[in-house]
């Protein structure tokens, strides 16, 4: 059976760790966020590069998307707003918001609400100036990743502490954390309701 033991995991993730890191906050902001600041705080990565990471994770997954709404033009915001099940009175809102101001959508869907993929394609089929975009996606990105790493590291610092005293306790905190962005994604959802 394949093992590590805790010198080894350091050195794999000492070697892998940030890149692999980058890769999966791309994909998965969240999630990966909240495991790599879990595991900082456990002493396996430094929380500010986790931090400096998920935001570039965060913002590169944001330009993939302009660039997708960019390309595809009108062509693509139906087909990916029925894969996303967005309702075409919810897309109608959300183009009256685009021009009554960009940028600010942009921050707040991005700090605060569950509606970014579709957002931030739309940014780019109705042509937003990407200087624009990218300077409210790495704001919003400032918050929300801040919140998340924020979240990861105190269930991690709370995880190590009490392991000390109840089995098994670092992997009912972890679930807890995980748990967490969940809730806070449904909270978003709601929040995204009320924006548009």
């Amino acid at each position: 059976m394949f093992s590590l033991s805790p010198e080894q995991l350091s050195q794999l993730l000492a070697i892998w760790g940030y890149p692999v890191m980058l890769v999966a906050m791309i994909l998965e902001g969240p999630i990966a966020t909240i495991i790599a600041s879990f595991l900082s705080s456990l002493g396996y990565f430094n929380v500010a590069v986790v931090f400096a990471l998920s935001v570039t994770g965060d913002v590169i997954g944001d330009l993939i998307l302009y660039y997708i709404g960019y390309t595809g033009g009108q062509k693509i915001l139906p087909k990916v707003q029925k894969i996303l099940g967005v309702k075409d009175a919810v897309m109608e809102k959300l183009k009256a918001q685009f021009h009554k101001n960009s940028e600010r959508i942009i921050f707040y869907v991005k700090s605060t609400t569950g509606l970014s993929y579709i957002t931030f394609i739309t940014a780019g089929t109705l042509g937003m100036q990407l200087t624009k975009f990218a300077k409210n996606s790495i704001l919003g990105g400032f918050v929300w990743s801040g919140l998340l790493v924020a979240l990861g590291y105190f269930f991690g610092y709370a995880a190590e502490r009490i392991s000390r005293y109840i089995q098994y306790a670092g992997v009912i905190i972890f679930i807890l954390a995980v748990s967490a962005i969940f809730l806070i994604n449904i909270y978003k959802r709601k929040q995204a309701k009320k924006l548009i």
